[in-house]
């Protein structure tokens, strides 16, 4: 079984069983989520495609942990010019465990 989702505006192909990481969502560990914007389903070699999305389908996953993933350096300089400009990022994340579909 295999379906893909869309959240925060980006789409993820996903099994049950499955370990993602998503952009960051309110939710605390160990809570629900329900992903309702599926786009495909695969199941036994049949594939519902959704126009956008399929109404019927959930997804339901299970919050493991909020976290950062490692910093990104972005290092602006401009030569003879004394323009040096360092910056650090860390994107926030949820990584959610894929229960089961609906």
């Amino acid at each position: 079984m295999l379906a893909i989702i869309q959240t925060g505006g980006k789409q993820y192909l996903v099994s049950p069983g499955q370990k993602i990481k998503i952009e960051k969502i309110e939710k605390k560990d160990g809570s629900e989520i329900v992903f309702n914007d599926v786009l495909l389903l695969e199941k036994s070699k049949k594939v519902e495609i959704g126009t956008p999305f399929l109404k019927e389908i959930k997804v339901i996953g299970k919050v493991l942990r909020q976290g950062k993933t490692k910093k990104v350096i972005a290092f602006k300089y401009r030569a003879k010019r004394r323009y040096k400009v360092k910056k650090g990022h860390r994107q926030p994340f949820t990584e959610v465990e894929i229960l089961k579909f609906e």
